[in-house]
């Protein structure tokens, strides 16, 4: 899908601008994977020390990494921390993919149009302030104890990040390259598509991964209704048991799920980027 593009005449600022490296191009790529884990292995290291060398924390409070990573081998080893991983990760992308689709129209509408804005607008900011577990009754009551009211709970949280964003965006679109977009012919859904939202890509990008992000946010709450299955549900149980090492766990996998997930997201924003 090929973006609109207006020619300009290229300043000396703008080619100073170019040439001038960006602080992780300055920064030399051999010590990019060290930097990475730095922080990570501080985090580690202090936490060992604090619980295996120093006793600092008793194991009900604080288990050590070696008594995490037991509990890790333990589910992992009869198939149970795979079946949590891969239900709470199920739920948060469907959850994900319908609340963006839903955000992005909403936005959209929002964005373009004075009288959605006015209709609309109010409303679902008002919606938005609404916590988490406050919908969770209400979805029980109207869609159930299963899989719809929980990826239903996901989709809301997903929903205003990206309608939030997109719809500013779209608000703040050059006028000018819009107007040069209807010259060219273009009306409504094909405006949309070929001018507008190549324009506000890195808003809509960056929207996306907040909803993501909020995404594995409400997905504790989502497993909140009765779950049997789940990282969610994993968390709860644990502490019902008094399971720290199993909490601590559950808290860790969610980390590392939420960043290979915003990794994989991000992947695909530059492949947009270059695109349009």
């Amino acid at each position: 899908m090929a973006a609109l593009t207006l020619p300009r005449a290229t300043t000396p600022h703008d080619a100073e601008t170019a040439a001038e490296p960006t602080p992780a191009e300055r920064a030399p790529s051999r010590w990019r994977p060290l930097a990475v884990v730095a922080v990570p292995l501080v985090i580690l290291g202090l936490w060992h020390l604090l619980t295996a060398v120093t006793g600092v924390f008793a194991s009900y409070q604080l288990p050590s990494p070696a008594a995490v990573w037991a509990a890790g081998t333990e589910l992992a080893a009869d198939g149970t921390l795979w079946t949590h991983v891969a239900i709470s990760t199920q739920r948060v992308l469907l959850g994900f993919a319908v609340g963006a689709v839903a955000g992005l129209a909403v936005g959209a509408l929002v964005g373009l149009s004075r009288w959605a804005d006015t209709l609309l607008a109010g409303t679902v900011g008002a919606v938005r302030a609404v916590p988490s577990l406050a919908w969770v009754p209400l979805l029980i009551l109207w869609l159930g104890i299963n899989e719809d009211s929980k990826v239903t709970l996901i989709a809301i949280g997903a929903f205003f990040p990206v309608y939030t964003t997109v719809a500013s965006a779209l608000r703040h679109v050059d006028p000018h390259l819009v107007e040069v977009g209807r010259a060219y012919g273009y009306r409504g859904v094909g405006l949309l598509t070929r001018v507008q939202l190549p324009a506000v890509t890195p808003s809509v990008a960056a929207g996306l991964r907040l909803a993501l992000a909020q995404a594995w946010l409400f997905l504790v709450a989502a497993e909140l209704i009765a779950s049997s299955m789940g990282l969610g549900f994993l968390l709860t149980d644990s502490q019902n048991n008094g399971r720290v090492d199993r909490i601590l766990l559950a808290i860790i996998a969610l980390a590392v799920l939420g960043k290979v997930t915003d990794s994989l997201l991000g992947l695909v924003e530059r492949r947009l980027a270059s695109r349009w």
